[in-house]
């Protein structure tokens, strides 16, 4: 990239990103439809529209060309004629990264599982790339039970495909976990219906009550997108919604939609009925087997330690429910994480270093902020292996690389 991009944006693991502050969903969805509107000759970039703002994501960072910059440019104009403002301190990326000496069998294992798709030599992407990316990397083997899992959840139908295309039968306290080759694991877990009426059959329950539509015409899915927005604000009720250049995923969050017990609260499941009507009136059809849920699961002795190195490193924010361990983001822009009490006399599991373990992408010039806060919070750096790649690790030693990525 040979100039310097809009003081906005920033380059993490794949392209530019910023970040829009909105005081509303129909505040963000007019700059959505501006995006549109200015994208409708190159294609539209990735979208996400949130309660508090919006997130675009241009090109992939290898490949930046000047009219992605020019791009940038006409985004950020947009966005301050309508009055929102950048904020590129919130932007960050996580990947996952899995160590193993058999990384043809391990990536087979995930696609399958994920219904990803291949993404360089070593990788795997959401196609809808909500979701974190996964990357395999040749190591030696490590053999007790790792202490991060990942729990995913998709579509009934769409599990059994999975058990059955594995090879295995489901196991684990819940009876739906799986394993790879080398013995990290999966809850593969089935959704529900939202409800048992017609006028939410567009949607599942996969943790988050989700509706998929497939739409290729920009400014047909910023119909979509204004609707649901005004729609949302009317409820008072947040929601997720991501645009992408096939289609748009609406999203009510993990556990949001619920009424506590397991069931949708009349409240939610008004506005899904009223998302599905708006939806079906523009002529789109929801596609029932893209939606999935993906949420990472670290096991701890000290739950309350760990969990707070988590927060700080992530800039995440803690669930209030007493009864759930979970951290969010406060945008919902990347996943969950929960925390599982661990047995503290199992010292070898303890002391084996993960074959999992967390990529950060984080803006070059917020990285040591976010270094001295987990550092604050009982983290230790392990090495600097490059000037732009610190290793650090929780107080039980499980590893995040913060990783940056200089603008030139």
């Amino acid at each position: 990239m040979n100039e310097t991009p809009v003081r906005d944006w920033r380059v993490l693991d794949e392209g530019m990103s910023a970040w829009f502050e909105a005081p509303s969903m129909a505040a963000g969805a007019a700059l959505v439809r501006r995006i549109a509107e200015l994208t409708e000759a190159t294609g539209l970039p990735d979208v996400d529209l949130r309660p508090g703002g919006v997130r675009v994501r241009i090109g992939p960072a290898g490949d930046l060309s000047r009219n992605d910059v020019e791009v940038a440019r006409s985004i950020s104009a947009a966005a301050q004629e309508l009055g929102l403002a950048a904020d590129p301190a919130v932007l960050q990326t996580v990947r996952l990264v899995i160590d193993t000496a058999d990384r043809p069998s391990l990536m087979s294992f995930w696609q399958t599982v994920l219904a990803y798709e291949p993404v360089g030599a070593d990788g795997l992407r959401d196609p809808s790339r909500r979701d974190p990316v996964l990357s395999f990397h040749q190591s030696q083997p490590r053999p007790l039970r790792n202490r991060i899992h990942i729990d995913v959840v998709r579509a009934p139908e769409a599990v059994e495909a999975v058990r059955s295309a594995v090879g295995q039968e489901p196991f684990g306290a819940y009876g739906v976990a799986l394993a790879d080759a080398d013995g990290n694991e999966v809850d593969l877990v089935p959704g529900g219906q939202l409800s048992k009426g017609p006028e939410t059959a567009d949607w599942q329950v996969l943790f988050a009550a989700m509706a998929y539509y497939p739409v290729d015409s920009p400014l047909l899915a910023c119909a979509l997108v204004s609707a649901v927005a005004g729609l949302a604000d009317d409820a008072g009720l947040p929601l997720l919604v991501d645009l992408r250049p096939d289609g748009v995923t609406i999203d009510g969050g993990k556990d949001q939609w619920d009424d506590g017990e397991g069931s949708a609260t009349s409240q939610f499941e008004d506005l899904a009925g009223r998302i599905q009507t708006a939806a079906r009136d523009l002529g789109l059809s929801a596609d029932l087997t893209r939606p999935r849920f993906v949420q990472l699961g670290i096991d701890a002795v000290d739950v309350p330690a760990v969990r707070a190195f988590w927060v700080s490193v992530l800039g995440y924010e803690r669930d209030p429910r007493t009864f759930v361990t979970d951290i969010y983001d406060p945008r919902r822009l990347n996943p969950v994480l929960f925390f599982q009490q661990m047995d503290a006399s199992d010292p070898e599991r303890r002391r084996q270093r993960n074959r999992i373990h967390f990529d950060l992408f984080v803006p070059h010039d917020h990285a040591q902020a976010r270094i001295d806060a987990a550092l604050a919070s009982g983290g230790r750096i392990v090495a600097d292996i490059t000037p732009n790649r610190r290793t650090l690790v929780d107080p039980e030693g499980n590893e995040v690389d913060i990783i940056t990525v200089r603008q030139t």
